[in-house]
């Protein structure tokens, strides 16, 4: 009976991330190398799959590693991928790293966020550009969507707000659809939503828009305007859940204005 059940609760999480990707059964079995039929068994909890099957589906999904220790529980097996603290010993090389690349994206600001978009380190620029935003007060958030959302926050100098916040509500949407039964993420979702002048379509995920190729963002406070566009860097085959789920945003100046002003706030 445990064996069955576990077979039901694999194939449910698989049929989920499949029905995220708009994968047909086919789609995915070409992808990962199975036979349809396999793949079917899978899911209908017929066949036990083996640990490499879950670890082919799972690569051919694009799974997170939490997601893939996840369906392995769900098989039966032990988790793949340890959890490491950011700043246990065992991640001091990687902690450095980040703080390397923090530093040198100096007199521009630059953050390390995590799964729920959580501010979890931030260079000296970005807190010096947020403060002048701000008019000096110190944000009530510590988190990238709230920033946004808030109309007391980095929202009231935000000047392509609605560009800026569909995309990032897009890719939140993504993250609810493929694990909807992640509390915090749906908790998150429906908090921004609710945020005032959010618009009622917002409120259904659009994936034909999809994501922007290129994030923009435009400040304009006390006469000066801000432009940055976004880059994102990300731990190349990770191996662990923390690495995997930590991202590197890097903000570049659009303009020489910006880039003079981002100098001048570093200079004094």
């Amino acid at each position: 009976m445990a064996t069955s059940i576990a077979s039901v609760e694999l194939g449910l999480l698989l049929r989920q991330w499949r029905s995220s990707r708009r994968w047909s059964q086919l789609d995915l079995a070409l992808e990962a190398g199975v036979s349809t039929r396999h793949l079917s068994y899978v899911e209908t909890g017929k066949s036990q799959p083996s640990r490499d099957m879950i670890e082919r589906l799972c690569g051919a999904l694009g799974m997170p590693l939490r997601e893939r220790n996840r369906l392995l529980r769900a098989a039966g097996y032990a988790d793949h991928y340890a959890e490491t603290p950011i700043d246990a010993p065992e991640l001091q090389r990687i902690q450095r790293a980040v703080e390397f690349i923090l530093a040198q994206q100096e007199p521009y600001p630059a953050f390390v966020l995590n799964r729920y978009w959580d501010i979890v380190q931030a260079n000296a620029a970005a807190q010096r550009v947020n403060g002048f935003l701000l008019g000096g007060r110190a944000s009530p958030h510590s988190n990238m969507l709230r920033h946004v959302f808030d109309p007391q926050d980095l929202r009231a100098v935000l000047v392509n707000w609605e560009e800026v916040a569909g995309d990032l509500l897009h890719h939140l949407h993504q993250a609810v659809s493929a694990r909807p039964d992640d509390a915090r993420a749906r908790a998150l979702l429906d908090e921004v939503l609710a945020a005032p002048g959010v618009p009622a379509n917002w409120r259904q995920s659009n994936d034909e828009r999809g994501p922007s190729p290129l994030l923009t963002t435009c400040f304009a406070r006390d006469g000066v305007s801000l432009r940055f566009f976004s880059s994102i860097t990300v731990f190349a085959t990770p191996r662990d859940v923390t690495l995997d789920e930590l991202r590197i945003e890097c903000c570049f100046p659009m303009d020489e204005a910006t880039a003079e002003f981002c100098r001048s706030l570093a200079g004094g």
